[in-house]
């Protein structure tokens, strides 16, 4: 266990410099840049242990997984962030531990969820993730809305009771325009970003950035990252 967490701290350390060199960069203050740690496929034990390290946000993208493991952890002072494609019988179980929800998508979605957080009397912060791969269908390879969606969908988030609009969140998309080009994609967000504070100021998150690509998130003006190979080792194959 001291070994794991010894992996841990180190492994910690270095993602911490990489942000601190990245704003540094930027010009931008460190404080500016929250690390998320994404601890899907993880148990809670290594939870535990960054929690002990001083992490305060992690992530996941799996009830199944998540609800238990945030249970096991309920007496941490965490942050729990929702990342995965989220279907709507699956929304109560994760209103009952997320405390954001960053993978918003569609009005159904945000329906279940309102309907959810008043039922539990609990504030969720939502992000709208956003499809810059967006095709015909209007959603990504990895969901998310396109562009044009946003504005319809922050403001039934707005006006949703229960819920809380936070800001917006992507992925850096695999195909379409922004293909293997992470800086162009993380500032296109941060320019769609701009557009919504014009109609909700306080939707200032903007979660970008993973662990090959944080730096350019942060470069653009990301104040979200979501780390988890960088901190926890690469992932166990899963099935």
């Amino acid at each position: 266990m001291t070994e794991r967490k010894d992996e841990l701290a180190a492994n910690l350390a270095r993602v911490q410099e990489r942000i601190a060199a990245a704003c540094a960069a930027a010009g931008r203050p460190r404080e500016d840049v929250t690390l998320i740690v994404v601890t899907k496929t993880y148990p809670a034990a290594d939870v535990r242990m960054l929690a002990d390290l001083g992490v305060r946000h992690v992530a996941e993208n799996r009830d199944q997984d998540a609800a238990p493991k945030a249970a096991e952890c309920s007496d941490l002072p965490l942050s729990w962030h929702f990342v995965g494609q989220l279907q709507t019988n699956k929304v109560r179980s994760v209103v009952g531990y997320a405390d954001v929800v960053q993978s918003v998508d569609r009005s159904r979605l945000v329906t279940a969820l309102s309907k959810e957080a008043v039922r539990a009397e609990r504030e969720l912060g939502c992000l709208i993730q956003v499809a810059l791969d967006a095709g015909v269908s209007g959603r990504g390879e990895r969901g998310g809305v396109a562009p044009e969606g946003i504005g319809e969908l922050a403001d039934r988030i707005a006006s949703a009771e229960g819920l809380r609009l936070d800001g917006l969140m992507t992925v850096a998309p695999l195909t379409g325009e922004y293909a293997g080009r992470q800086q162009a994609a993380f500032e296109r967000l941060m320019d769609l970003s701009t557009y919504l504070r014009r109609t909700h100021p306080a939707a200032t998150m903007v979660s970008a950035g993973m662990s090959a690509d944080l730096e350019e998130a942060v470069a653009a003006g990301a104040t979200h990252v979501r780390v988890g190979t960088a901190v926890l080792g690469v992932r166990p194959r899963l099935g």
